[in-house]
């Protein structure tokens, strides 16, 4: 009988380790799925990526031999790359420009967050400050409104003497 007991305290134990293993592996299990997930994910964003990138190659590989064709057909082309290569030069001072505005505005707005910030702060500071001088207010009303039933009732006891 006590082999028996044995038995099924030895069974009951390897039941509770291989259900705890049971629950790790689950865990772990669910862990490698959400991985797995997520580097489905980042492949699906980096094909679309190079196939974004494919296209803007053929693109660009279509626009070099354009531009090929164009600087062989001589004089009257060559005013042409001219012209695209000074409106190059001025899209790029125009992106010049709008990074110097965009670092610009950047600098600006982390400044103003960090003025926001210190707004916040006194403001927080002169709620505290606004809500000690209401509590100071209620406790001096308190204490009035005491003192004045006190002298009532010191009234009240004066005039029936």
């Amino acid at each position: 009988m006590d082999r028996i007991k044995q038995k099924l305290d030895q069974f009951k134990v390897d039941l509770e380790a291989a259900t705890d293993r049971a629950e790790l592996a689950e865990e772990k299990n669910k862990k490698l799925e959400q991985a797995l997930l997520e580097r489905e994910q980042e492949i699906q964003s980096l094909r679309h990526r190079l196939d974004l990138a494919e296209a803007e190659s053929e693109k660009l590989a279509a626009d070099l031999k354009t531009a090929k064709m164009a600087s062989s057909e001589g004089e009257h082309t060559r005013s042409n790359a001219d012209n695209l290569s000074r409106k190059v030069q001025l899209l790029e001072d125009e992106l010049d420009k709008a990074e110097k505005s965009l670092k610009e505005t950047t600098e600006k707005l982390r400044q103003v967050d960090v003025k926001a910030e210190h707004f916040e702060r006194q403001a927080q500071s002169a709620e505290l400050e606004r809500e000690k001088w209401e509590r100071k207010y209620e406790e001096a009303l308190d204490k009035w409104r005491k003192s004045q039933a006190e002298l009532d009732e010191l009234a009240r006891s004066m005039d029936q003497l």
